[in-house]
């Protein structure tokens, strides 16, 4: 008889911990299917350039950024297109990043400092400071 309560309560201690386990894994999945996807946004904007040399160093300038998923600066058009988390970063936060490292932006001029030391082919014609 006590082989018998001993094998049974054998039996219920592995059922209950069948049934953490469940309950466990249902919870972690629930939780996970209930976590809301990154809506990452997107938008365009000039930034002022000539070479492929300033393309490599606006897109890196916009993708040091912490939230911003792609971006790529069009050498032709200059046009810079920038997807990103805005709950992380903003328009105005990508723009100083690119502005700080020497390329005027729709939004911020580069310090004439940092604009000077540009490699002579980056130089590109500035618009008058208003």
């Amino acid at each position: 008889m006590h082989i018998f309560l001993f094998s049974h309560n054998y039996k219920l201690d592995e059922m209950k911990k069948i049934q953490l386990f469940l309950i466990l894994t249902f919870t972690v999945l629930s939780i996970s299917l209930c976590a809301q996807k990154v809506k990452y946004q997107k938008t365009n904007f000039l930034v002022s350039g000539n070479c492929e040399m300033c393309k490599t160093k606006i897109d890196s300038a916009a993708k040091s950024v912490e939230g911003v998923k792609n971006s790529s600066w069009n050498v032709v058009n200059r046009k810079m297109k920038v997807k990103f988390n805005p709950e992380i970063t903003s328009i105005d936060q990508i723009q100083k990043a690119i502005a700080t490292i020497g390329y005027d932006t729709e939004k911020f001029r580069a310090d004439d400092e940092v604009y000077d030391k540009l490699h002579y082919c980056c130089k590109y014609q500035r618009e008058e400071k208003k």
